[in-house]
């Protein structure tokens, strides 16, 4: 409800003062049938702006009709103040072409808006008004203490004249305050909360599998000298001896017994069971210095073997014979029909078929990788060159503390559009609201179009006061993303229905709405959470609640205590 203040431009006239400014002398005598309203009385940050609408009624028989009056609505705040347009209003008899306020009196309405600056935190919304007549002492536009209604004296009117800062701070005094500070709560809403992390594929374990063959004769269990003797078994060899002296890795072995589908399925099931057998006992006396276990098991007629075998060949017809495989469920009848293909069978018996007569050594190890400490301590030292892409991109997420540090690395060695989304939430959560959207346009040229990027895209232009932007990524944004854009244009019912939690707990409080906000944040106790819940205790007149709400919230984050000193809506705390 606006509070309607009894005022006139220029109130309590000295007497002395205006003896020979006559035009204004009467207006300044009836000064209390002025009436003077600005909705509203504590200005409020909406979509960086600070608006105000100002109304004055003049009664009838007040306005002098040959007085003229200058009215600037001026904002201050600690290190520097902003004026808005000046509103001009005559009397009858002026022959300018400002609002007239005739015999029968008048209202006149003034619409002011200011771009929000950072020290507008503590601020007031002064008048300042000029007054001239056609006789006296002002007879050009003279700035008058629009609180007491006296006009400079030779002293301050030559400090007025000269300029500079002295002239700014007494014209600061002599302005009449309407409206004194600024509500910003909703600066507080946190876009970084609503912003998505681009998913790395980071696994702490990673299973490595090394293989290797013992190749066989036709319908032969028996292992040849040169079967052990491959540059494959060797390597393999290698492979187990690296992790046998790796502790992070934990290994297993183990021996496959295999036979080539061809030939009778029961011999061909035994003859698999005896070269796993046979090739285990080989692989026993190749490793015996790992001292490891070997296990082994048999798989009788090798048809996934051989379906791959085909697939990698130069064969001419493989499609055909792929499909055979895929018709027949009988190992008998997809022999039979591959042998019919007489003019394939030839290539399979040569170039397939004996190197799936074998037993397959395969050395399978779970190598651990670095913990979440041991990277933060790499990253901490400046040496994250130690990790890989995905052990940067998992450490930035797991770990704040080292998230900008971790994904700045990475931006410079990898043009990722996952390293570049998530640097940009890193410096969002930080408070470092460019820094984030310009990480968010190099996910864009290093080739993301993910839905996540295109909601964070939207919430970093918000953060950034650049609403428009913002509005053209929410078209394809998800819900959230369009309830802040609304919040961010002061439409807080529309949405704290789509918000939940903290910023939707804002919106509620913007709205009015305030046993809605406290249920929002029932169950948060992040400082961010204490220190609304004193806002909220404060508009319910619970100054008690509210001082331990706050210091709750200093105790997590001492930065919130300068916030709150500066906070008109805790005011009542200081």
């Amino acid at each position: 409800m606006k509070n309607l203040l009894k005022m006139t431009m220029v109130l309590a006239v000295a007497s002395l003062a205006f003896s020979s400014c006559n035009c204004f002398k009467k207006m300044a005598k009836n000064q209390d049938q002025v009436v003077l309203t600005c909705n509203p009385e504590v200005l409020v940050l909406n979509n960086g702006k600070v608006a105000a609408d100002i109304e004055v009624t003049f009664p009838a028989k007040y306005f002098n009709k040959k007085a003229e009056l200058r009215v600037t609505p001026v904002i201050v705040f600690e290190g520097g103040e902003v004026a808005a347009p000046t509103k001009c209003l005559q009397g009858e008899k002026v022959k300018e072409n400002y609002t007239a306020v005739g015999v029968d009196g008048g209202k006149y309405t003034h619409h002011v808006e200011f771009a929000y600056d950072e020290r507008m935190q503590q601020c007031e919304l002064q008048l300042r008004v000029e007054v001239k007549c056609p006789g006296g002492p002002c007879k050009e536009f003279t700035l008058i203490n629009a609180n007491n209604g006296a006009m400079p004296t030779k002293e301050e009117a030559a400090v007025l004249a000269a300029g500079g800062a002295e002239a700014k701070a007494l014209a600061c005094k002599f302005g009449r305050t309407i409206a004194k500070g600024l509500n910003t709560l909703q600066k507080d809403i946190d876009y970084a909360d609503a912003m998505q992390v681009a998913a790395n594929n980071y696994k702490n374990v990673t299973t490595v599998v090394t293989k290797a063959d013992v190749v066989y004769k036709i319908n032969s269990s028996k292992v040849a000298k040169k079967a052990v003797a491959t540059a494959e078994l060797e390597a393999l060899k290698a492979k187990v001896a690296e992790n046998k002296a790796n502790d992070r890795a934990k290994q297993t072995v183990y021996v496959n017994g295999y036979a080539s589908p061809d030939g009778p399925e029961k011999f061909n099931d035994k003859l698999s069971s005896a070269r796993s057998e046979s090739g285990k006992k080989a692989v026993e006396k190749l490793l015996a210095e790992a001292g490891i276990q070997i296990d082994a098991a048999s798989y009788g007629e090798d048809w996934e073997g051989f379906k791959e075998a085909v697939a990698a060949s130069n064969i001419a017809d493989k499609d055909l014979i792929l499909q055979v495989l895929g018709m027949y469920d009988s190992s008998a009848q997809r022999e039979k029909e591959i042998k019919n293909m007489s003019s394939v069978y030839k290539s399979l018996k040569t170039d397939v078929l004996p190197q799936l007569r074998r037993a397959q050594v395969v050395n399978s190890a779970d190598i651990t990788g670095k913990t979440d400490d041991e990277m933060v301590a790499l990253v901490n030292a400046g040496n994250a060159a130690a990790l890989d892409l995905e052990e940067l991109l998992h450490v930035a997420e797991a770990r704040a503390e080292v998230a900008v540090a971790a994904l700045e690395y990475a931006a410079s060695k990898y043009n990722d559009a996952r390293v570049y989304n998530n640097l940009g939430l890193a410096y969002a959560k930080a408070g470092e609201n460019a820094k984030a959207l310009a990480a968010f346009e190099n996910a864009v040229k290093a080739g993301g179009n993910s839905a996540e990027l295109n909601n964070n895209l939207a919430l970093a232009n918000l953060a950034n006061g650049n609403v428009e932007k913002a509005k053209e990524y929410a078209k394809a944004g998800n819900a959230e993303v369009q309830a802040l854009v609304n919040a961010a244009e002061g439409n807080y019912a529309q949405a704290s229905s789509k918000l939940e939690g903290y910023n939707a707990a804002i919106a509620q409080v913007m709205n009015g709405d305030l046993a809605a906000a406290k249920k929002s944040i029932a169950n948060d106790k992040s400082a961010k959470a204490d220190y609304l819940r004193a806002v909220i205790a404060v508009k319910e007149g619970n100054t008690n609640n509210a001082k331990a709400q706050l210091n709750s919230a200093i105790s997590k984050d001492a930065s919130l205590e300068a916030k709150a000193k500066k906070d008109i809506n805790l005011a009542v705390l200081f």
